[in-house]
Order: C-alpha cells, then sequence, then structure tokens
C-alpha cells in the first residue's frame, strides 16, 4: 500500500510539473517555466523513488511497478486534464484506459 500512496502523491506532482504552465503560465518565459517544474519534479523524484524500492522490496518486478505508475498516471492526468485545463473526456481517454488496465492485469496475473 505505501508504494502505490506513493506512486499517486509523485504522480501529481509530475504531472502538475509537466502540465501547470499550459493553463495561465504561457506568458511566462520558457527558462522560468523549465526552473519551477523542475522544483516541482524534484518532489516527484523524492516520493517515485522510495515508491519503487519499497516495491521492489515487497516483491514487485521492474514491469509491475512501470505499469502501475503509468495506470496512475493515466488517471491522475485524466482528473487534470477535466478539472484544471478544462478539457472533455471522450471515448478515447476511456479506451485507453482500458488497454492500460488490460496491461496491469496482464503483468499481476499470477503474482504470489
Amino acid at each position: 500500500m505505501p508504494t502505490i500512496i506513493l506512486l499517486i502523491l509523485s504522480n501529481l506532482f509530475m504531472t502538475t510539473a509537466w502540465y501547470w504552465h499550459l493553463k495561465g503560465g504561457m506568458n511566462k518565459p520558457l527558462m522560468l517555466v523549465i526552473l519551477i517544474s523542475w522544483a516541482i519534479a524534484f518532489v516527484e523524484y523524492c516520493l517515485a523513488v522510495p515508491a519503487n524500492r519499497i516495491g521492489f522490496a515487497h516483491g514487485w518486478s521492474a514491469g509491475q511497478l512501470k505499469i502501475a505508475q503509468e495506470a496512475i498516471a493515466l488517471v491522475i492526468f485524466g482528473i487534470f486534464m477535466v478539472t484544471v485545463l478544462g478539457e472533455p473526456l471522450h471515448w478515447r481517454h476511456a479506451a485507453a484506459f482500458a488497454c492500460i488496465m488490460a496491461a496491469v492485469g496482464f503483468l499481476f496475473v499470477g503474482r504470489s
């Protein structure tokens, strides 16, 4: 459970680092946006690295950690896209999410 919680928190920071400037920050100088994004991404790394170490120590494979992170990232980005950027969800988003969830299922099937 700590792995999932840390991955969720890290993805909140990374999504913010990558996309915050698209809404209201487009008039800021690019170098400033990059520096702010790096500062936000530093927090993401401080959460993602322990998440991966804890998960690996508890028997998750690297592939399982990565696909879980991608699934979490997709959910968080979907929420961010709608709530912060004001973009609508379409059936394509649901289809992409279903594909990622299928990948998660394939990697976790038979995991003891």
